[in-house]
């Protein structure tokens, strides 16, 4: 049986593939509940560092929750039917934590968008730290167009990723962005061709993976956690986080392979 979600590992390095490609990868609940478990694997498991999410096909990444199955279910007009309906039905923060929303992961994210990046796929985007595109790819939330609204946490990050009036035009027109205009208003790192994609995610992923697994994280929620904040509250917690870091044996080892001239060996304590 073919699984419509992904989740591999090799070395320090997991992958997540969104594995709809005819249904443009779109969200149904048993992917929200697999998307759920296999971010929560991640997230234990201490030889893992950095994580890959991307879809199957080359037509989207993922277009967001399922019109027919997802959406009905949230709304009330389809009553739970599968072991999956159920478990969202029991727990709606199943959908808020697939998307990254309520449970931010200390370890670094990196989209491999190879197509359409729409509605909920592209909240889920907004949730990962680095992204790369194809030249195809496009960009949008649609949801106000559908008598919805983004809820998967892009009310409250999209503002604080672009300037707040291009927020506000993406969410209240619905309208869809290419690529390019995605880059250059800084939301995407990088757009290669379509067959670069992944392997470009793959060695940001490695170089990642090499760095000091305890510092990396740190590094990450210190910057995240500061965004809003007063400085003086986001230098206390840079602070906190350094004192963290050079407590471990990692901040011992990453000068004194430097000074021996070979490659570190740090074992994320």
């Amino acid at each position: 049986m073919t699984l419509p979600l992904l989740y591999e590992t090799d070395g320090p390095v997991a992958t997540i593939t969104f594995n709809r490609p005819d249904r443009h990868n779109a969200l149904n609940p048993e992917v929200v509940c697999r998307m759920d478990d296999a971010l929560a694997a991640f997230e234990a498991d201490d030889a893992l560092r950095v994580c890959i999410v991307t879809g199957a096909g080359s037509a989207a990444f993922c277009a967001g929750g399922d019109l027919e199955t997802m959406l009905p279910l949230l709304t009330g007009a389809r009553a739970p039917e599968t072991k999956w309906d159920r478990r969202i039905a029991a727990d709606r923060d199943t959908v808020f934590r697939a998307s990254f929303k309520g449970r931010p992961l200390t370890k670094p994210v990196i989209a491999a968008i190879n197509g359409h990046c729409l509605a909920g796929g592209f909240e889920l985007m907004l949730g990962t730290d680095i992204r790369i595109a194809a030249p195809h790819a496009t960009f949008g939330l649609p949801e106000a167009k559908l008598g919805l609204m983004p809820f998967a946490g892009a009310l409250a990050r999209l503002p604080r990723q672009l300037p707040p009036a291009l927020a506000m035009e993406m969410m209240l027109t619905g309208d869809s962005y290419p690529a390019e205009r995605m880059a250059a208003l800084g939301l995407i790192n990088a757009v290669v061709p379509a067959e670069e994609v992944l392997p470009r995610a793959l060695k940001i992923a490695a170089r990642i993976a090499a760095n000091g697994p305890v510092a990396v994280r740190e590094i990450k929620m210190a910057a995240l956690d500061a965004i809003g904040r007063p400085f003086d509250d986001g230098f206390q917690r840079e602070t906190e986080a350094m004192d963290r870091v050079l407590a471990t044996e990692d901040a011992v080892e990453g000068p004194r392979s430097f000074m021996e001239k070979r490659r570190p060996v740090y074992r994320g304590r």
